[in-house]
């Protein structure tokens, strides 16, 4: 994500922190889980120690009865099933439990992942890729929720089954467990080398994932242009080796993951001969006090005791996928929300419709400024890397009701400038002050709703055409939404689809040309009413004669509130008050219209055509 990665915690720090955050979701059923794992466990091993029972006091005696009495082997093998029967209630409790826990916890971690993305600064969106991100919301969540509902109830009953089981073995015979023990630490080696490697590759696989999801998100977006220079070749060759990427990370991950049961069940069957040819040699010649019964139960633990390791080893990599699926969340969750120490705060003038105030916390109270739209820029400098200054040394004042005009190519500064009044990101020298208040002392959704934007890119929700002018305002009424359409001169191409205003469309737009978006995208911003407005080369998407219509509409928008203006095409913005020509983040000239015309200067030879706008 950020530099933070390059200190990634630990696998143990991350699972801890995973298994409290389950905790915390709900501690009963992770309780109660527990307690039913447990149950299972131990209803294994009784189970096999009952063996001994069955053939040593029921079985070989009967051996020697002419008319044996089948009924105490009757009720010791009920019995039996009785314990048998508890583990398998229990088994079912613990599976259903993890299963709806798993569910709850996927739920909860997505809701807490999206409301902190809320508030996270613009620049986390900036340095990461949309794929990316989606990544954690699909593959990694889905991950966890797989090691809860399976790998992490199935680890637990293993290792819970290897304690019993080893303490069943070594109260039938500490000889034989001694045996056991050195084969099975013996075959830990292979299962350390094994699980270390794909582990390797599982986190390998999360990362490549994100890669590949990112590629695929920027490449849709950008299809049309891919197609137009026909680039699918080049696009396809680069999909071709991330995807490469992923399938090696994956192959080797599932490689090393799926090879590793087979060959602790090969080394389970090993045991169990080697159990029964030494139990049996040492049977006969006496040297350990063994029965028949106690040698059949141990063989049975023996393979009761290789399973479970084999077990573990086999959950432990879903774990190791769950834990790097759990660190990018985490990655997310611990990203610092913007910074908002602002205390000023915004509302509506009490009986006065679309009249604002400041409310300023003093000593004694409060104190009410009325929101006039004074913009004033006092030597700020910017940067968005520390070392590299995008602005420098910017100074300006936008007066209530003023449009104010920035000019300039592309990467001069203009955005940016438009950027710091909203607070998207934080100045690092300098002051900009809203009606004479510091804009750092105003809490940020207050500062921006008193600002509305129309940006060059237009983005629109999946809903109706009403809905999606109405996310300006989202209590304005009817009226109002055809209000604000009249005067973007949307109106006009609203009616003539099928459905008007009811028309539904998705985030793309539907069918809608991009000047039409760009429309509504405009009488959203006129809906919301804001005393501030930016406009983002808002026109920038509009054919020339749309452009006319607009401009008419946006001259009314405009009156009697402060505007910015960011416009490629200079006969938008000639009747501003105030036109700042910016060139690498600095200020060459300042004035109107004819002002800068007079200067004959960059101004002047852009408007001219001497220079263009690159």
């Amino acid at each position: 994500m950020t530099k933070k990665q390059a200190q990634q915690p630990s696998q143990m720090q991350t699972l801890t922190r995973l298994l409290k955050y389950v905790y915390r979701v709900s501690p009963a059923a992770l309780i109660v889980s527990l307690v039913s794992v447990i149950i299972s466990a131990a209803a294994s091993v009784v189970g096999s120690l009952f063996i001994e029972q069955v053939i040593d006091r029921y079985i070989t005696p009967m051996l020697k009865q002419k008319s044996p009495d089948f009924g105490p082997l009757a009720h010791a093998v009920l019995l039996m099933a009785g314990v048998y029967a508890i583990g398998l209630v229990a088994n079912y409790l613990f599976t259903l439990l993890m299963m709806v826990l798993s569910q709850q916890v996927q739920k909860q971690i997505r809701n807490e992942m999206f409301t902190h993305m809320q508030r996270l600064p613009i620049a986390f969106f900036d340095q990461n890729e949309y794929g990316d991100i989606m990544s954690r919301y699909t593959n990694d969540i889905d991950t966890l929720m797989q090691m809860i509902s399976q790998a992490l109830p199935m680890f637990a009953n293993s290792v819970f089954s290897v304690v019993f089981v080893l303490a069943g073995m070594f109260y039938l015979s500490w000889q034989l467990t001694l045996v056991s023990l050195v084969v099975v630490l013996l075959s830990l080696g292979v299962v350390r080398y094994l699980t270390g490697k794909s582990s390797y590759y599982f986190d390998q696989q999360q990362k490549t994932m994100g890669t590949v999801n990112g590629y695929n998100e920027e490449m849709l977006n950008g299809l049309k242009v891919i197609k137009v220079f026909s680039h699918e070749p080049e696009a396809k060759a680069d999909f071709d080796r991330y995807n490469d990427q992923l399938r090696i990370a994956s192959s080797k991950a599932n490689t090393y993951a799926t090879i590793l049961f087979p060959i602790m069940g090969n080394i389970g069957n090993l045991l169990y001969v080697l159990i029964a040819l030494l139990g049996g040699a040492a049977i006969l010649a006496g040297n350990i006090p063994l029965t028949l019964g106690a040698l059949a139960s141990f063989m049975q633990l023996s393979k009761a005791f290789i399973m479970p390791i084999a077990q573990i080893s086999q959950q432990l990599n879903a774990i190791v996928l769950a834990i790097a699926g759990a660190r990018r969340i985490f990655q997310v969750l611990d990203e610092k929300v913007e910074v908002d120490d602002g205390q000023v705060t915004i509302e509506e003038k009490p009986g006065v419709k679309n009249a604002w105030q400041w409310k300023l916390p003093t000593e004694n109270g409060f104190k009410y400024v009325p929101v006039k739209g004074h913009i004033v820029f006092d030597h700020v400098s910017f940067g968005y890397v520390p070392g590299k200054q995008i602005l420098h040394d910017i100074s300006l004042e936008a007066k209530p009701g003023m449009k104010v005009a920035l000019v300039g190519e592309t990467g001069a500064g203009k955005t940016t400038i438009s950027s710091m009044i909203n607070r998207f990101y934080e100045i690092n020298s300098g002051t900009i002050t809203y009606d004479g208040i510091d804009i750092k002392d105003i809490k940020k959704d207050d500062l921006r709703k008193s600002v509305s934007i129309v940006l060059q890119e237009t983005h629109m929700f999946t809903g109706n055409i009403m809905e999606n002018i109405r996310f300006g305002r989202p209590d304005a009424s009817d009226d109002d939404v055809y209000q604000a359409a009249r005067l973007a001169r949307a109106d006009e191409f609203i009616h003539d689809l099928d459905d008007g205003y009811e028309t539904v469309i998705d985030g793309g737009g539907g069918d809608l040309s991009q000047g039409q978006l760009q429309l509504l995208s405009i009488a959203r911003a006129m809906i919301a009413d804001k005393p501030v407005m930016i406009l983002d080369e808002a026109t920038s998407s509009i054919d020339t004669r749309t452009e006319r219509l607009v401009q008419a509409g946006m001259d009314n928008l405009l009156a009697g509130r402060t505007s910015f203006v960011i416009a490629h095409r200079l006969s938008t913005i000639v009747n501003s008050d105030l036109i700042i020509v910016l060139d690498h983040g600095r200020i060459l000239e300042a004035g109107n219209h004819d002002q800068l015309l007079a200067k004959q200067g960059y101004y002047y030879e852009l408007y001219t055509g001497k220079k263009e706008i690159q």
